[in-house]
């Protein structure tokens, strides 16, 4: 697994002008390819009129998935630069549509591509990009008395508690990178005289 990758910040539009052309970049986070594509059906819906509505997704922490259309555009020119500017950037679970309004001046095969992979890189850096990170999911269950002591201790170090539940014990559950797994395992043995259990879970990605 990839310890780390970029996505979208937010949904957007960013547009720019070459030789009279209009090109909208609108870009959005997706989950799941099928999150992508109704993003790109929206998009179409939105521009019906256009001259072209080229898109391009990456789905994966590891890229796992990459497609891209030149609708209608000549081979190669519009939806591959656009899917090679959001590798480039590193960017996954990400979905770009550059609607092109055809303004009357011809850009050629390198026109094209350049204001293709151009429009999505310059709407990357508009729109903003956020880094997730790998972590390990673990639960620690302590008692009653330690319990508030230790959430106070895991927000003031700046660790991730994602979720606390009461019972006959009080259950943490937070996110760990994995390289400070033994280090947090002792401290916790430390923090609590070693009546704190400790469990480790699976792995998920969050913000950076």
């Amino acid at each position: 697994m990839q310890d780390e990758y970029r996505t979208v910040a937010h949904a957007g539009v960013h547009e720019t002008e070459v030789n009279r052309s209009r090109f909208l970049c609108a870009l959005a986070p997706a989950a799941t390819e099928q999150e992508a594509q109704e993003f790109i059906a929206e998009v179409r819906k939105r521009h019906a009129d256009a001259t072209h509505n080229c898109w391009a997704y990456v789905i994966g922490a590891d890229a796992s998935v990459q497609k891209a259309s030149d609708d209608g555009e000549p081979g190669g020119t519009a939806g591959v630069p656009m899917l090679q500017m959001l590798l480039r950037r590193d960017m996954r679970y990400a979905v770009a549509v550059v609607t092109r309004y055809y303004g009357g001046v011809k850009l050629g095969a390198g026109g094209l591509i350049r204001a293709y992979g151009g429009a999505v890189g310059e709407a990357l850096d508009t729109l903003g990009t956020l880094t997730r990170r790998r972590f390990r999911l673990a639960t620690v269950t302590v008692d009653h008395q330690r319990a508030g002591k230790i959430q106070n201790d895991l927000r003031a170090t700046g660790r991730e508690v994602r979720d606390v539940r009461y019972g006959e014990a009080v259950t943490i559950e937070i996110g760990l990178p994995d390289a400070d797994v033994d280090a947090f395992r002792s401290w916790l043995a430390d923090a609590t005289a070693g009546t704190a259990a400790f469990e480790l879970g699976g792995e998920a990605y969050g913000d950076a």
